[in-house]
């Protein structure tokens, strides 16, 4: 929040939002937090892939997991909130500076469907663990697909076009470092191939290599996206008009003939 005494603040300089850098660690935090219950760091076994055996699968969900999974779906659910005020405070923050092109518009789908996406994922890993539900195989291994694809490319694909849609015009309006925009948009590629992993099982690892440099990209471009403008914009309403278009209106020291 900015300080209503700030006289830039008060002459619509500044762009009034929560701190993207702060809100992208936020998230990031509340993410990886949400790993540790289902990793080799809280237990002897780690939460399954689905290439692991259908038994594997089914075996890890009948044993005494239900409360650490019910954990991490908790805080990735709640992860997934600041990820979507990230998006539409990024998004804000673009058009503050008068980026009028399709990138926020694609910025903030990407954003929203990842944060949905995320959020169900964890719903549905809530899900899964409630007791009683591992006791039908053929419901177990649908879930987990489930977890997989809505939280694997479900997720890592919009979040791609998130950082495409801030990049992009960061990049041609000189918003961003070039470096930090440029590795953007490799980064956004990796995530739209990581819908691959859908059709081809080798392909998973783009997951990951979405996940969590996009994770550092965000919060790097957060805390350097500018909060104030460059130079100053008139008010919404009113716009410049060139010396020849004053002449006709009647001003002062018009020359121009007035009828009557």
């Amino acid at each position: 929040m900015t300080d209503s005494n700030d006289p830039k603040a008060a002459s619509g300089s500044v762009h009034r939002a929560p701190n993207p850098g702060a809100v992208a660690a936020v998230f990031t935090l509340l993410f990886l937090a949400s790993l540790v219950p289902v990793t080799l760091l809280a237990g002897d076994t780690h939460f399954p892939s689905p290439l692991q055996a259908p038994g594997e699968v089914v075996a890890y969900f009948r044993g005494d997991v239900g409360a650490r999974v019910r954990l991490c779906a908790f805080l990735q659910f709640s992860a997934a909130i600041p990820l979507g005020v990230l998006s539409a405070t990024l998004v804000s923050r673009l058009r503050f500076h008068g980026s009028s092109a399709a990138g926020p518009s694609i910025a903030w789908f990407g954003g929203l469907a990842a944060s949905t996406a995320m959020a169900l994922s964890a719903l549905i890993q809530w899900s899964l663990a409630l007791p009683g539900i591992a006791d039908d195989a053929a419901l177990t291994r649908g879930l987990h697909f489930m977890i997989f694809a809505v939280g694997g490319p479900g997720t890592t694909v919009p979040l791609g076009l998130l950082v495409a849609g801030i990049s992009v015009p960061a990049l041609v309006m000189g918003l961003l470092p070039r470096w930090l925009a440029v590795s953007g948009l490799a980064l956004a590629a990796v995530g739209e191939l990581s819908a691959l992993s859908l059709v081809v099982p080798g392909a998973l690892f783009l997951i990951p290599l979405t996940r969590f440099p996009g994770f550092v990209w965000l919060i790097v471009a957060g805390f350097l996206l500018p909060r104030a403008r460059r130079g100053e914009v008139p008010p919404a309403g009113i716009t410049d008009r060139r010396p020849a278009d004053r002449g006709v209106q009647g001003g002062a020291g018009d020359l121009s003939p007035t009828p009557g």
